[in-house]
């Protein structure tokens, strides 16, 4: 069942959108600034900033591809394009699924962001050293494949704190 979950995470094709959409999540979380007043207006602030990029990021890999090949648009070549950056969405579900855990589990708001952010930090060290066990990497680049990945997710962590204290 883990190595189900972690399939569907981290498709063999376009991983990285994945890592995109975690990464987007986590700044997002990161950078909530608790004005809203409710989960809901949180959550549906995120989930709406999530979509808006998810479809930037495909209607600009289309349009690109389209300028560079000069061809029309077309709605089958818009919906492959969206299915192609739908990895980006499917990247912010676990730092969402923390909130909203929190959320259910009756967290203040602050707690359930701080999880989600925390959620989005550990998701990639997580990918980045999942990363190195599946290149067979060495145990002296795991370590510097864990040190990569932590960097990263304390970096979303470190927005929250200067953005927050």
């Amino acid at each position: 069942m883990l190595r189900r979950a972690i399939d569907w995470m981290l498709p063999e094709e376009n991983p990285s959108r994945v890592v995109y959409g975690l990464i987007t999540v986590g700044t997002l979380l990161a950078a909530e600034s608790g004005l809203h007043d409710t989960y809901a207006e949180a959550v549906g602030s995120v989930v709406l900033a999530l979509l808006l990029y998810w479809l930037a990021h495909a209607y600009s890999e289309l349009l690109g591809e389209r300028l560079a090949t000069h061809q029309r648009l077309t709605a089958p070549a818009l919906g492959g394009a969206l299915l192609r950056e739908w990895a980006i969405v499917r990247g912010a579900a676990l730092p969402l699924l923390a909130l909203l855990v929190a959320w259910a589990a009756g967290a203040s708001q602050e707690t359930g962001v701080l999880v989600a952010v925390w959620t989005a930090a550990g998701s990639l060290a997580a990918f980045e050293l999942l990363a190195g066990l599946r290149a067979s990497s060495t145990p002296r680049e795991l370590v510097l494949e864990g040190c990569v990945g932590a960097t990263m997710g304390l970096a979303i962590v470190f927005l929250r704190v200067i953005l927050h204290s």
